[in-house]
């Protein structure tokens, strides 16, 4: 095994404790849903949960395999809303942080010719990409949804 950059497995520790983040998060909000009487938008927020969760178990595994000892350095407090837009936008904030950060790993094995820890960052970087999109045509929906109805308000 070749000697893996340091600022490899530092990428790999901060996408750690951003995904651990992720999953903290979309769990309390799952359970705030489901408090507001919504079972559909929780059991969505679970389903995020595991992806999240899914991503985190990926970055350990690839952490072991690098013969690094995973450790979530720093987890984010939950962000919490009012409603359901309030709380798309937030989970939207997180998400624009792991695009960015994978970005920056991906851009930086590039820079070192690292090609096997670039695909790993790449792959997560396309599928947290794809679901900051889902999130965006959600809240997009909502928020369509909430001024048709206000303007219907007579």
């Amino acid at each position: 095994m070749d000697a893996v950059h340091p600022r490899v497995l530092g990428y790999l520790g901060r996408a750690l404790s951003l995904e651990l983040s992720a999953v903290q998060q979309y769990m309390t909000h799952a359970s705030l849903v489901q408090a507001w009487g919504d079972g559909q938008t929780a059991d969505r927020f679970r389903r995020e949960t595991v992806e999240e969760m899914q991503h985190a178990e990926r970055i350990v595994q690839r952490m072991i395999a690098l013969g690094a000892a995973p450790a979530a350095s720093q987890l984010r407090p939950v962000a919490h809303a009012a409603d359901l837009v309030g709380l798309l936008r937030l989970n939207g904030l997180l998400e624009t942080d792991l695009i960015h950060h994978y970005a920056e790993a991906v851009r930086f094995c590039l820079l070192i010719g690292d090609r096997e820890n670039e695909s790993f960052f790449r792959a997560l970087w396309d599928e947290e990409q794809h679901h900051g999109e889902e999130l965006a045509a959600w809240l997009a929906h909502l928020t369509a949804t909430a001024t048709s109805l206000q303007r219907a308000v007579f």
